[in-house]
């Protein structure tokens, strides 16, 4: 399947990461934001369910804990690689076929705005085949639907396993797509997306050779 390709990104293999979470994501965020190199050349867009009545602190939070650019998503802002645009409270995050992003007050989605969904299935519409969803702990059914988005259009989907997650519901709906690639513990997930969008470009789009847990503690689901 083509993709898109947005001009000012390096010639990777994945060119986004969009990440959904719930309770106990803030932890699970930072854990994987502390361990990626400050090269990495995709953007990281975080959707993390949050009271409305409150100003987020997460951008802050963040920023104390990772090497790479963090920052709150804005209205028309072109996507950068390297920067983690996190959602603000009650507002959807979408990007744009242009790269660019969105902030929409549109119904909620299992009952939350922002809603990983949404964010899951404009980065699949927009980046095809770079991109990739990663689906982390949380106590409700979001992120299904943009698991099954990131696959129509060739992408690769991460779920956070059971042992290591606060709140499995989350990532328990996603697996049972049956479309997820891998399924891993917290602290081989920022392993796992050095492996995949650190490589260069390939024809074929092929995944890296299946991990197990006697070569790193990986595991694929495919």
């Amino acid at each position: 399947m083509g993709h898109r390709v947005i001009s000012h990104f390096p010639n990777v293999a994945y060119n986004v990461v969009a990440i959904a979470a719930s309770r106990g994501g803030l932890k699970a965020i930072s854990q994987i934001l502390s361990t990626l190199p400050p090269d990495f050349p995709a953007a990281i867009l975080l959707v993390q369910h949050l009271s409305p009545k409150h100003p987020s602190q997460m951008a802050e939070i963040l920023s104390h804990r990772t090497a790479l650019h963090v920052k709150e998503a804005e209205e028309g802002e072109l996507l950068r690689p390297g920067t983690v645009y996190i959602a603000v409270p009650n507002k959807h995050l979408l990007v744009n076929p242009d790269g660019t992003l969105s902030l929409s007050d549109g119904p909620k989605i299992n009952f939350v705005r922002p809603a990983g969904d949404k964010l899951l299935a404009s980065a699949a519409a927009t980046f095809k085949s770079r991109a990739i969803g990663v689906v982390l702990t949380g106590g409700d059914g979001d992120g299904v639907l943009g698991v099954l988005a990131i696959k129509k259009f060739g992408g690769t989907v991460i779920v956070q396993d059971e042992a290591s997650s606060e709140s499995f519901s989350m990532p328990k709906s996603a697996i049972s797509t049956g479309k997820v690639d891998f399924v891993l513990p917290l602290d081989a997930i920022a392993q796992c997306l050095v492996s995949l969008a650190m490589t260069q470009e390939v024809v074929s789009q092929e995944l890296p050779p299946k991990w197990s847990n006697s070569s790193g503690g990986l595991t694929s689901a495919r």
